[in-house]
């Protein structure tokens, strides 16, 4: 029996949890649960940048076994990163979590490790590519929010999820320029960019503004999101890569 593909997944810091009394790393069930049920195999990763910094050779040594990445949600990126004044309604920013989740970001792109950016991550993306974000949506409400978007059907993105499907929301920033290479290919009726693909990406890549993971389990369409993550790792761990 082959192994399952190795899906490497950042923790983000939590200052508490359940049973664990104090400060913890932690990764959302939704999260790892759809990884598995897609039938990888969720690995989550400590992130280390003390000072905010990081060498990317270190974070790609640590990385050596996995055969893809996916970026997880979680508080606000720092603005300085994009160049941006932070906004009052910023929340949870870590930089430390910004700067192992940047060079995470680097090192898969630049390896062609498949990589799923979902919510932060997807940002996290776009800022290491050279783009910047809405610092916030304003009246533009997409907390706690299911609604339908609009998917170019071109896309790879459609060959998944469809070109209307509905998506669960939990996000208060989102992408205002593009990084390098990134082509929106999703928008909520509010003109809001919901999903982006690289040109010319060396591997796999895919980033969602919203949280597929909450209804991967009930919805096929976001569940194909993680089963198309997989089979890209599988497709690499099958081909001999590696990752460092």
């Amino acid at each position: 029996m082959s192994r399952r593909p190795l899906i490497a997944i950042p923790a983000r810091f939590s200052a508490s949890a359940s049973a664990l009394r104090y400060r913890a790393d932690v990764t959302a069930r939704a999260l790892v649960d759809a990884v598995y049920a897609a039938g990888g195999e969720p690995l989550v990763v400590h992130p280390v940048a003390p000072g905010a910094e990081v060498d990317d050779a270190e974070v790609a040594a640590r990385l050596w076994y996995a055969d893809g990445v996916l970026l997880p949600g979680g508080g606000d990126l720092a603005a300085r990163w994009a160049g941006q004044e932070a906004h009052a309604t910023e929340y949870d920013v870590d930089e430390e979590q910004d700067a192992f989740d940047l060079a995470v970001a680097r090192h898969a792109l630049g390896t062609g490790l498949p990589l799923l950016a979902i919510c932060r991550g997807n940002q996290v993306v776009n800022v290491a590519l050279g783009g910047d974000l809405i610092q916030d949506l304003g009246e533009r409400t997409h907390r706690h929010v299911v609604h339908e978007i609009a998917v170019e059907a071109d896309s790879v993105l459609a060959g998944i999820v469809g070109t209307a499907p509905s998506i669960s929301c939990y996000h208060h920033q989102g992408i205002a320029r593009p990084g390098r290479g990134l082509r929106a290919v999703a928008e909520s009726a509010d003109g809001v960019i919901e999903a982006v693909e690289l040109a010319g990406a060396q591997g796999w890549y895919l980033g969602v503004q919203w949280h597929p993971e909450d209804t991967a389990a009930t919805d096929p369409a976001q569940g194909g999101l993680f089963r198309a993550l997989v089979e890209a790792a599988g497709a690499r761990m099958a081909s001999g890569y590696s990752s460092s």
